[in-house]
């Protein structure tokens, strides 16, 4: 099933996502579109909230690592297209679990952290990681969600 919103588009390929998270969908439209407006960034996004087995696929092909992770990052080839997140499920529920968090702040937190990804930033060195950390919390924090870096919480695997 596929939903679409000012060039955010969100397919869902799997339908657990509905029973992990009251609307997957809409959620993911709206930490897409705050990611974007906190990096001053537009473009056309599509969201694929999936299984573990198709993103281990994604990330086989295009990471050369076999195993799910939570969510990936495809940069877009055409101008107006920012690029593509994928999320799997299993892992996104799994470590939520783990860090006591909900799934629906998990999915938020790593769909913006997707986003943010394809608007240019980054996580390679100390600095970076902080001030992507930082956009994080007040992508989170517009979407009245829980702060992810707050004690216990973890960073994303991307």
């Amino acid at each position: 099933m596929q939903s679409e919103d000012a060039g955010i588009t969100v397919v869902l390929a799997t339908q657990g996502w509905r029973a992990a998270v009251h609307h997957p969908e809409a959620l993911a439209r709206r930490a897409v579109a705050a990611a974007l407006r906190e990096a001053g960034a537009a473009g056309a996004v599509t969201v694929l909230l999936t299984d573990d087995a198709e993103v281990k696929r994604l990330n086989t092909g295009h990471r050369d690592k076999a195993k799910p992770t939570n969510v990936l990052s495809f940069p877009g080839g055409l101008p107006g297209h920012l690029g593509d997140i994928a999320l799997a499920l299993g892992v996104v529920r799994r470590e939520a679990r783990e860090a006591g968090r909900r799934p629906a702040d998990h999915l938020a937190h790593l769909v913006a952290h997707g986003a943010l990804h394809l608007a240019g930033h980054d996580h390679l060195d100390a600095g970076e990681a902080r001030r992507m950390e930082q956009a994080e919390a007040r992508v989170m924090r517009r979407l009245g969600r829980p702060n992810p870096w707050k004690e216990g919480r973890g960073r994303p695997a991307t």
